[in-house]
């Protein structure tokens, strides 16, 4: 139990820097995190309740196929901010500036993406843990990205927070996800050993 409690909140992690990214943009208000958080919550208990189902149908042990999948998934996030940021230094060169300030919308795309990415974490804990796998999951996946979110979405409004380097924050989340992958190998050889 405390192994998918410790899951959900490491895994979460990346939900800081989301918040901190969005609490920089003066058009987020806490409210649009809330509801995001709201919907968010409502995802990883379909998360659960799916990867319960799916575990019955799987014939062989997924712990392997969610770590690999955690590992692609942090790596992604870590080589996506790079290729990023090296095509905003190309498209600056040209002269091309790019909008600087969020808009609604792009507030929406990245609620969606924090809250799907929120329910497969939440299968993937599901799915490592089962049969022992409890409400707890899904409620520690959820609260986590909420108070993580929220304490950077405060401390983005400060004045200190504001120093930390952009990519810091794509690396800090890519390294948390590489660590939940990391997680899952270490369950299943806990298992058979």
């Amino acid at each position: 139990m405390l192994m998918s409690v410790l899951s959900g909140l490491i895994v979460s992690v990346d939900a800081f820097f989301i918040g901190l990214s969005l609490g920089l943009q003066k058009k987020c208000k806490f409210l649009y995190l809330a509801i995001i958080n709201a919907f968010l919550f409502g995802l990883c208990m379909l998360g659960f309740l799916i990867a319960e189902q799916v575990y019955e149908q799987i014939p062989f042990d997924p712990d392997f196929i969610v770590g690999f999948s955690f590992i692609a998934l942090g790596l992604w996030c870590i080589l996506h901010y790079f290729v990023s940021d090296f095509l905003g230094r190309i498209k600056r060169r040209k002269g091309i500036d790019g909008d600087k300030n969020i808009s609604l919308k792009s507030i929406v795309l990245v609620g969606l993406v924090m809250s799907g990415e929120a329910m497969l974490i939440t299968m993937g804990i599901t799915l490592i843990f089962q049969p022992n796998s409890t409400l707890l999951i899904p409620i520690t996946v959820a609260l986590a990205h909420f108070g993580y979110s929220a304490l950077s979405f405060y401390l983005a409004r400060t004045k200190q927070v504001k120093r930390i380097p952009v990519a810091a924050s794509h690396v800090i989340s890519g390294v948390a996800l590489i660590i939940y992958g990391l997680m899952a190998f270490f369950v299943e050889i806990g298992i058979y050993q």
